[in-house]
């Protein structure tokens, strides 16, 4: 048993060793080609178990495959209006494709030095064609981030895919920076435009005040002539009752003084009043003895 299990032994270790030189494993966070006598032959992008012809007639190349995040360099740039800004650039990006990134850029730092030369092109392409009142303004409406960052992408992703075999998940502007003389200036162009809003408000507010004025003044002029109008019928007909009246008292004098008499008498006594007057003096007389009244006849 002895003798037999070492040639066992000998040729496990054989089987393995052959296993090893002609397999060969892609896990789930790798993508890999194979190149035969240094010629690509086939690229493998799902993990597994794979194949091939001992090295060195194959060889095979793994790369990461996972999602990377490269932040690059604060660069400096100028929008549409010559404006300076500072922005900071993230992008999400991996490998897609191994056979043009291995030809194009071979290692994972050369390809994110290229990504980063590569930003900065974008950032002043794209930039560029923008205002400034796009990325800083006190109206949100005004304000494109979204747009510049899609529009990024799409500048940055035909580039690198096409020369380098890199696949761009996503972009953003991580950081906006202004220099201290842009941002007195920003705040002088945000101070004026709250300005101009201001006096618009005060503006439109002061013609809405003066329509309703005006309004109002109309209806107060057509309320004061309806109500003179009314004055004038009810005055005419108190004189018309107060000339029937006067012709009354025409006919009958005596009639007339005592309710002169009356009336006086009534005023002179309205509300706190001492009077020292003798007793037979007009009005006053009506407190002690009526007067002798009698219808007036007829004139004939």
């Amino acid at each position: 048993m002895k003798n037999l299990a070492i040639p066992v032994l000998v040729a496990v270790i054989f089987l393995v060793m052959v296993v090893y030189l002609v397999t060969f494993q892609v896990r789930e966070t790798e993508a890999a080609f194979v190149t035969r006598f240094g010629k690509p032959v086939r690229e493998v992008m799902k993990p597994g178990l794979y194949s091939k012809w001992p090295t060195p007639i194959e060889q095979v190349h793994k790369f990461d495959s996972r999602m990377r995040v490269l932040e690059a360099e604060l660069g400096e740039t100028t929008t549409s209006g010559t404006v300076p800004i500072i922005v900071h650039t993230y992008v999400v990006w991996r490998v897609a494709e191994p056979l043009k990134f291995l030809n194009a850029v071979k290692t994972i730092d050369n390809a994110e030095a290229k990504l980063r030369s590569q930003i900065n092109d974008t950032q002043n392409r794209v930039i560029g064609q923008h205002a400034f009142g796009e990325f800083v303004n006190s109206d949100p409406a005004q304000i494109r981030f979204d747009q510049i960052q899609e529009e990024m992408l799409a500048d940055l992703k035909g580039s690198v895919e096409k020369d380098y075999g890199i696949e761009i998940k996503t972009l953003g502007i991580k950081q906006l920076k202004i220099s201290a003389d842009v941002t007195k200036q920003v705040f002088e162009r945000m101070k004026a435009e709250r300005q101009r809003i201001t006096d618009r408000t005060i503006s439109e507010g002061d013609a809405e005040a003066g329509r309703i004025r005006a309004e109002a003044n109309k209806k107060r002029d057509v309320l004061l002539a309806a109500a003179e109008a009314r004055a004038k019928a009810v005055r005419g007909e108190g004189d018309r009752d107060a000339a029937k009246y006067y012709k009354m008292l025409d006919e009958d004098p005596k009639l007339a003084i005592f309710l002169r008499n009356l009336e006086a008498f009534v005023t002179t006594l309205r509300g706190d009043t001492t009077l020292v007057i003798p007793a037979d003096a007009e009005p006053f007389r009506l407190l002690t003895e009526m007067p002798s009244l009698e219808p007036a006849k007829p004139a004939k």
